[in-house]
């Protein structure tokens, strides 16, 4: 069992990393900024800045916990002896980062011998950082997080987001369809890590996406659950890259079963 003081240390830690990294990305944005590469599709961006933001975190990390290990997104892989691994998301919302849109922030969790315990996500153009313990709260600054009352379906404001292959989007296109009739609307607001915060904020009923990679969730989704909200994947299926869903409970409730129904989970 994960000891209180190494809890507090963890997150002291990545409260650190992503206030420095949050406030590279804002401030030192440049007028030109450009691709720097692609990942999964011509569609699929990495800018200097992302590259920038986590060589910046992974120093820190490895100054202040040189036994862990490490996952990012823009290539860190590295085993620990530890039992704690970093998962990182320098930069989630990377399009939109580019495009200059401020739906972005910095997502870092820390896992204890493979469960989440630590999770923040720094959203500077928000002016807003949000983290959670795991058995602490949820909490954006000194104030805690709380999901939003029960709601019907039909009455709930949900996010998703799509994918960058064609084939995967154009599914993700039809689900969609069969999602925006039967709820207050729909939104895509282009980072799954702000998309899990708002729902712990109570900004947004519920959350899907297929597709999602370690890094745009595992800060998030904790900062979710923490603050009431279930998540998961398919029915009796813990949240993964196959499906991710995050909403209040009585969302939750009717939001999954129709998602499956839909098919979200496959391409």
């Amino acid at each position: 069992m994960i000891s209180q003081e190494l809890k507090a240390e963890l997150l002291d830690v990545g409260l650190e990393a992503a206030r420095r990294a949050g406030e590279l990305l804002r401030d030192g944005r440049p007028a030109d900024l450009a691709v720097a590469a692609t990942k999964s599709s011509p569609i699929d961006v990495v800018t200097e800045m992302d590259l920038a933001a986590e060589k910046l975190i992974t120093g820190i990390l490895a100054e202040r916990r040189p036994g862990d290990g490490l996952l990012g997104e823009e290539g860190a892989d590295v085993v620990g002896t530890s039992g704690v691994r970093w998962v990182v998301d320098p930069l989630d919302g990377t399009v939109n980062y580019l495009y200059g849109l401020p739906a972005w922030g910095v997502s870092i969790a820390a896992e204890y011998r493979g469960e989440t315990v630590v999770g923040v996500v720094a959203a500077p153009m928000r002016g807003e950082t949000y983290h959670a313990v795991l058995g602490g709260g949820a909490w954006s600054g000194s104030a805690r997080l709380s999901c939003r009352a029960a709601a019907p379906l039909d009455q709930a404001l949900v996010a998703t987001g799509f994918g960058y292959l064609k084939s995967r989007r154009e599914h993700q296109a039809e689900v969609a369809r069969r999602i925006i009739p039967v709820v207050r609307d729909v939104r895509r607001g282009g980072s799954a890590a702000l998309d899990l915060c708002d729902v712990a904020a109570g900004r947004l009923d519920g959350f899907y996406e297929r597709g999602l990679n370690p890094w745009d969730f595992a800060a998030g989704e904790l900062i979710a659950r923490e603050a009431g909200a279930l998540t998961g994947g398919r029915p009796g299926e813990p949240l993964s890259g196959e499906l991710a869903v995050a909403a209040s409970p009585a969302v939750f409730a009717s939001l999954q079963p129709l998602l499956e129904e839909a098919g979200a989970w496959h391409d």
